[in-house]
């Protein structure tokens, strides 16, 4: 619990215990702590801690040095693999990870971690090419891949264009209070609820694929079902955005309304988001089709 002093803690502790009694739980005796504001407390991943007055909540040392030590086995465990590969296994725990940590003060945070990250794939490259210089390396496998961002750092497989995007590219999207005592359980605050649920900030993911399925009202043309099922459920910890940009990643795909064999272009008003199935089944008909 946070409070400013003593009397505030017994007041807010007697006001939890008597809404818990009646509904048979009660406290944790041994997860339970008192801490003042400047002192702080770490929760979920997140430091919660008042600094000069005002009350900062950032990633955790702790969680910082999990992810540091997942990337560290997770590249070393790639050795030997393609830039295609490190790109399959890295890109959902970047993404995954900032989409948790983006409604807090995180720019700090992510700009160390792409400095990390840069040294992670720098080593890697250099294992993988013992006998080239380190400007080779460089040539190879670092450039500015993204076409909007001027940033020629950024890891990528020359062969196929994909990269590995920052950490500090996911930009940070406040939290916005409740209102008051606002609480889901209130059948008055029905509206209220879906209509702050309806308002929430979109999956970072990259603006082609938000655009094309806001165009697309969320749903798939070629099915005419959601694009991703559950898109309304935000996800609740690092893991679970991990492991929706992974599935997220194989199911769904940017479809050519105009094939490129017929002159059709990357451009947004040719592409449709689709699923990975449906797209595959599309194609499958191709010989069939005579438009």
């Amino acid at each position: 619990m946070l409070c400013h002093d003593e009397d505030e803690v017994h007041q807010v502790r007697a006001r939890l215990e008597e809404w818990l009694e009646p509904r048979g739980l009660r406290f944790n005796e041994e997860k339970t702590r008192v801490v003042h504001l400047e002192e702080g407390f770490d929760f979920l991943g997140f430091t919660v801690r008042r600094t000069g007055g005002k009350l900062i909540i950032k990633p955790s040392t702790a969680a910082c040095k999990r992810l540091r030590a997942r990337l560290r086995t997770e590249v070393k465990a790639l050795r030997g693999t393609n830039a295609e590969a490190v790109l399959r296994r890295l890109i959902p725990i970047v993404r995954g990870w900032a989409a948790y940590y983006r409604a807090v003060a995180s720019t700090t945070t992510f700009a160390s971690l792409d400095h990390y990250m840069w040294r992670l794939t720098f080593k890697w490259a250099r294992r993988r090419h013992r006998k080239k210089s380190g400007h080779w390396v460089v040539d190879r496998y670092f450039g500015q891949f993204h076409p909007s961002r001027r940033d020629r750092w950024v890891f990528g497989d020359r062969d196929s264009g994909a990269f590995l995007p920052k950490f500090s590219w996911t930009g940070i999207v406040r939290h916005q209070l409740v209102k008051g005592g606002a609480s889901p359980d209130d059948p008055a605050l029905v509206e209220y609820w879906r209509e702050r649920r309806r308002r929430k900030a979109p999956p970072p993911m990259d603006k082609t694929s938000l655009v094309l399925a806001a165009r697309q009202q969320g749903l798939c043309p070629l099915c005419r079902q959601a694009l991703i099922a559950g898109a309304e459920y935000e996800p609740d910890t690092p893991r679970e955005w991990i492991n929706w940009f992974a599935a997220s990643k194989k199911m769904l795909h940017k479809h050519h309304f105009t094939y490129r064999r017929d002159g059709g272009t990357d451009e947004r008003n040719n592409l449709r988001l689709v699923h990975s199935e449906c797209h595959r089944q599309h194609h499958a008909g191709d010989g069939k089709r005579t438009t």
